[in-house]
């Protein structure tokens, strides 16, 4: 396994880390969970992300319980805070204070540690003033709660406001976590080049499409049983994706992965890792042998000319329009 400080911290973590929205507590077994969670400290993943909201805080705590024994400072454990997690109160939800305090607490009980390497605010909050929620991250960090602040699908202006805050209040506001993929660039244009000059990295979710990269989603057939597609809470996000139009230019990228001898799913996810302002890509699993496939990638380099066709082959279906942030 190879490793990326960052942003501009001393903190380095896994160039592939293990997330598990959607699978634990919900499309599979705890113990089958439990196996994913092995299967990545064994490939010498070090880094793992989860939110309070995944499976309504069910994936915090079989995270917690999966990773219970192993050595605490071998790891970098993050989490997130905005989605609501309880019966729908007002302040169930959000960037306030009272959510973040309350969230922060409730997700240190389920991970069953003392804190967070990375805490993350999931989403903008434009109904709260920004500077309240910085100022419930520093006390956070002041108490030695969490040790770095970080955002989930924030755009550019909204990154480098929370930035001057940050530096004012003296938090140290180290990354981004946006959907990015072969096919879904949006963050090019601005997030990234924000990111750079703010002195963050991306931490990015879905490198393989929702899994549409692996090539296993056909045109002009059903999607196959138990896939992302088939499952309700992941549905929503594939189903743009799923266009026989991409899925045919995603048919061609197989001579590219064969040429340099990686799988699909490896050449995703391989891909995102080229991007110098990437410092892990987030990786999911219902079984332990994905894991094993997708660690492969770590320390991949591809020439200029696999990019170009990579580029060429994906031509008229790559997203890229900043406003598709968040």
């Amino acid at each position: 396994m190879e490793f990326r400080r960052l942003g501009r911290s001393g903190l380095s973590v896994s160039e592939i880390s293990y997330g598990n929205w959607i699978t634990h507590g919900s499309q599979v077994e705890e113990e089958q969970a439990h196996a994913c969670v092995r299967a990545a400290l064994d490939a010498g993943i070090t880094t793992f992300d989860t939110a309070d909201v995944y499976a309504n805080t069910r994936a915090e705590s079989v995270l917690g319980r999966a990773l219970a024994g192993q050595r605490r400072e071998s790891l970098e454990i993050f989490t997130k805070v905005f989605w609501p997690t309880g019966p729908g109160g007002p302040n169930d939800r959000g960037l306030g204070r009272k959510h973040i305090i309350e969230s922060a607490n409730a997700s240190l009980k389920r991970l069953q540690t003392d804190y967070v390497d990375l805490y993350q605010a999931h989403r903008f909050d434009d109904s709260v003033p920004l500077e309240e929620t910085f100022l419930a991250f520093a006390d956070l960090v002041r108490a030695g709660k969490v040790l770095y602040v970080g955002v989930s699908e924030w755009n550019a202006d909204q990154i480098t406001r929370g930035a001057a805050l940050a530096r004012e209040l003296k938090v140290p506001f180290i990354s981004n976590q946006p959907q990015y993929s072969m096919l879904w660039r949006v963050i090019e244009a601005d997030v990234v080049p924000a990111c750079e000059r703010e002195g963050m990295s991306q931490i990015v979710w879905s490198p393989i499409g929702q899994g549409v990269l692996t090539g296993k989603y056909l045109p002009g057939q059903p999607a196959p049983t138990g896939s992302r597609a088939t499952d309700e809470s992941g549905k929503n996000f594939i189903s743009r994706l799923l266009r026989d139009d991409v899925l045919e230019r995603v048919q061609q990228l197989k001579p590219i992965a064969e040429d340099v001898g990686l799988s699909m799913a490896q050449l995703a996810v391989a891909w995102v890792l080229q991007n110098k302002n990437v410092a892990s890509a987030i990786i999911g699993a219902t079984r332990p042998e994905q894991v094993t496939e997708n660690v492969t990638a770590t320390g991949v380099t591809l020439d200029a000319d696999v990019l170009t066709r990579i580029d060429k082959t994906l031509d008229g279906v790559i997203q890229t329009d900043p406003s598709y942030t968040g």
